[in-house]
């Protein structure tokens, strides 16, 4: 990508949209195209083919997602798989017609199957039923892989996927609703803090492992494969994450004393765990050239320190 290329980051306003805006930007990008939901609805095809028309980028970040937790996950259902193969269809329909010379496409590692062996490998993909609370917003994200992978075959588009792990980092969402579970532990628990509450009380029994990348890490990944990387070398898809996890009770610990709060922490096994473990086989991007940089301690402090200046 050259430095004054017209660079389309879809979603922008987001947790990795944001990211990806941050890095391009540090790395003098200076024709980045930007449009908010309220100026673009990404689930209109006749809005995005006008903007695509109107403001021909070269590059594509498609970043742009209805995201949520468990919760969300399990009660929306009909929003998520709708809206995100809406979003994905439209995009990377409009790159092909309008000439993009390369689009990158932001998954999410809950793609796999629900019993998939640990760590996942990429070539894990379709070989068993995924996890039946999130199972929607994965099929979704299956048919974005797999419209890149064949706009690449049948017409040569470079359209390539990333996979990322659990994400956080600064701009994350904090609703306790739809939110994921590190955002969460850290509202949960800055609240109990400020109310000097005895208890707090999470979902699930803390078995189940989780890993989780600092959202700066995955934008620079996605950039550096933008930068070095076509669809072809990576295939179908790559995964972006650190190679390590921890139990949600270990989480949940590291959380409460980051933020400071001292009382109990009880877990109420009634509520669902999701899936027992998801660990990506991040052994293809390392092979690539890229790693995470950002060790989880410090990244929880870093968006604990957000949190408390734009939501205290």
């Amino acid at each position: 990508m050259n430095k004054d290329a017209r660079i389309f980051v879809a979603g922008h306003n987001g947790l990795v949209g944001s990211a990806v805006r941050r890095r391009l930007e540090r790395e003098g990008y200076c024709k980045l195209v930007l449009r908010s939901h309220a100026e673009l609805d990404l689930t209109r095809q006749a809005e995005v083919e006008d903007f695509f028309s109107q403001e021909s980028p070269e590059y594509v970040f498609l970043c742009a997602a209805r995201v949520g937790g468990i919760m969300a996950n399990s009660t929306r259902p009909a929003e998520f798989i709708y809206q995100n193969l809406m979003i994905a269809s439209h995009v990377i329909h409009a790159s092909y017609r309008f000439g993009v010379k390369k689009l990158l496409n932001l998954g999410s590692s809950c793609i796999y199957p629900k019993n998939a062996p640990q760590p996942m490998r990429e070539e894990y993909l379709l070989t068993g039923p995924l996890e039946p609370t999130n199972e929607a917003y994965a099929v979704a994200k299956i048919a974005a892989i797999k419209l890149c992978r064949y706009y690449r075959e049948q017409f040569g588009a470079d359209f390539l996927s990333v996979m990322p792990t659990n994400l956080y980092g600064p701009g994350d969402n904090f609703d306790l609703e739809t939110s994921h579970v590190l955002p969460a532990l850290i509202r949960r628990f800055h609240e109990a803090k400020q109310a000097s509450s005895p208890v707090v009380t999470l979902w699930g029994t803390g078995a189940p492992r989780r890993e989780f990348l600092y959202v700066d890490d995955l934008a620079g990944a996605c950039v550096f494969l933008m930068q070095r990387c076509s669809a072809r070398e990576i295939g179908e898809f790559v995964n972006v994450g650190t190679g390590e996890d921890l139990s949600i009770r270990d989480l949940a610990g590291l959380v409460s004393g980051i933020v400071g709060y001292t009382g109990d922490i009880r877990w109420d096994a009634t509520k669902p765990d999701g899936t027992a473990r998801k660990l990506l086989d991040v052994s293809r991007i390392h092979a690539l050239g890229w790693k995470a940089g950002m060790g989880l301690r410090e990244g929880i402090a870093q968006t604990y320190d957000w949190y408390e200046n734009n939501f205290s």
